[in-house]
């Protein structure tokens, strides 16, 4: 059975600077696959790469066995891969129902459309009491709630998520962390950019861990939370 997301010696390189080098992984469908490791590893630039908004020098990136080299950003997401950037980039003038709306503008059926915010708004409930206020009046953590449930609005096959914990209270961090789960449980498939090592672990099917462009360990999220390398590296533990 083939993978939902393959990717295979993927290289991406800013200018003469080499970012990602070589990296291969997959992602089979319903599954949280996790990229852990530190700044500058190369983890958000693989998603971009992988959303269309950089373009690899090198390798492969397959979607549902098709090859996405050659596919510009907004035809990757109508084939079903959404992505949730890291830093959020609502907007902020536009309200929350504006913003969720903004992420069905390839969609035609409305139920649907209709359905989705309101899914959006049973995850999220702050969203839905202020959906009518500016996006750009929410904290950090609505925001993000509000950057995933806009994601969520094109119906992804799969949900990429590039720092969702970022800069967040650790209650606002652990509602996210159960949304995730709370999604993942939903068959939700998603492949998760997280600095909190730990709680990307502790969701994940599978992890790869990433330093200067290279993975360098992958396994079960159980494995790799307690490989002693990683909780020494990540977990900081002695």
């Amino acid at each position: 059975m083939t993978a939902l997301l393959e990717v295979e010696d993927l290289r991406v390189a800013y200018g003469k600077i080499e970012a990602v080098k070589g990296i291969s992984f997959s992602v089979e469908a319903g599954e949280v696959v996790t990229l852990i490791g530190t700044n500058g590893a190369g983890k958000t630039t693989t998603l971009r790469t992988l959303s269309g908004l950089l373009k690899p020098v090198g390798g492969q990136i397959k979607f549902e066995g098709k090859s996405l080299r050659k596919t510009p950003a907004h035809k990757i997401v109508s084939l079903g891969l959404a992505h949730s950037p890291e830093g959020r980039h609502i907007f902020p003038r536009m309200t929350i129902e504006e913003n969720l709306l903004l992420g069905a503008f390839l969609r035609k059926d409305t139920a649907g459309i209709n359905k989705d915010v309101q899914r959006a708004y049973d995850l999220f409930p702050i969203l839905g009491e202020r959906r009518k206020q500016a996006a750009g009046t929410l904290s950090g953590g609505e925001q993000q709630m509000l950057a995933m449930g806009r994601a969520l609005m094109s119906q992804p096959k799969l949900l990429m998520l590039d720092e969702p914990s970022m800069g967040l209270s650790p209650i606002m961090m652990q509602k996210i962390m159960a949304t995730i789960a709370e999604l993942k449980a939903q068959g939700t498939t998603i492949l998760l950019v997280e600095q909190n090592a730990q709680a990307a672990l502790a969701l994940a099917d599978h992890g790869h861990v990433m330093e200067i462009g290279k993975v360098v360990l992958s396994g079960s999220g159980r494995d790799l939370l307690h490989d002693e390398s990683v909780r020494k590296a990540y977990l900081g533990e002695d």
